[in-house]
């Protein structure tokens, strides 16, 4: 008697297995992250379905729940062919893939995570100015997902609730402006978008996010596993890095 299942999924990683076969890792809604073994995944007919970021139907089926399991699958949304053209659409593709890849524990459900990185996903086809500010909330949420979760509702000083602008990196705690002014040399900046979705933001201020987010994901997410940040999220965050140009590089 075999275990099956079916769902929507997101491809975090694809690589290549024996005679043209690939093993994939996916991202669903109840199974988490998983892997199967997609076989001719590797081949020419199948190399599109499988690029990292893609929104795919897929089909798992294995003679005992906690073996790799055989993959097949449909394209749903062809994120990866759709960002090609746009290298920083691309790169912001393949880091939150990465962040997932990386972060995620195996065949655990995050219904959260997987909703989040779907609107991430969505929001590339507006632009990446659409879809890295949804990628900075995602990798919020991811951490507290995983205990690491920021407390930036009120200042950890005060508590006062208005002019937050910084975040302690030992406590993860927001810092109004007025009581993080003396330590302002070793606290991370706060953009308003983190706290108000609504808020516009900028380049600056999205790499103020990633900076903010990716500390906490190195030192906790990453950390503690051992495990450096995924090389495609530094390569977003050195992007945004060029540009915004020498004034905010550091």
């Amino acid at each position: 008697m075999s275990v099956e299942w079916e769902a929507p999924a997101i491809v975090l990683a694809t690589r290549p297995h024996g005679e043209g076969g690939a093993v994939i890792t996916l991202l669903t809604e109840a199974m988490g992250r998983h892997g199967g073994l997609a076989k001719g995944g590797g081949s020419r007919g199948q190399a599109a379905l499988w690029q990292v970021g893609n929104l795919v139907e897929v089909r798992w089926i294995g003679r005992l729940a906690d073996q790799l399991g055989a993959l097949s699958g449909e394209i749903v949304h062809a994120a990866a062919s759709m960002a090609l053209d746009d290298p920083l659409a691309l790169s912001v593709l393949t880091a939150a893939c990465a962040v997932a890849d990386g972060a995620l524990p195996e065949r655990a459900a995050h219904p959260a995570c997987f909703h989040g990185l779907v609107r991430v996903i969505a929001g590339l086809a507006r632009g990446p100015e659409h879809a890295i500010p949804l990628l900075v909330h995602w990798e919020a949420r991811l951490l507290a997902e995983l205990g690491y979760g920021l407390d930036l509702s009120s200042c950890a000083a005060t508590g006062a609730t208005e002019g937050l602008v910084w975040v302690s990196p030992r406590t993860g705690r927001a810092v109004s402006a007025e009581a993080g002014a003396p330590y302002a040399d070793r606290l991370l900046p706060l953009p308003a978008f983190l706290r108000d979705a609504t808020q516009p933001s900028n380049a600056q201020e999205w790499l103020a996010g990633l900076r903010l987010t990716g500390f906490f994901l190195t030192r906790d997410a990453f950390g503690h596993h051992h495990r450096p940040l995924p090389s495609a999220r530094e390569m977003l965050q050195d992007r945004l890095i060029t540009m915004t140009g020498p004034s905010v590089n550091g």
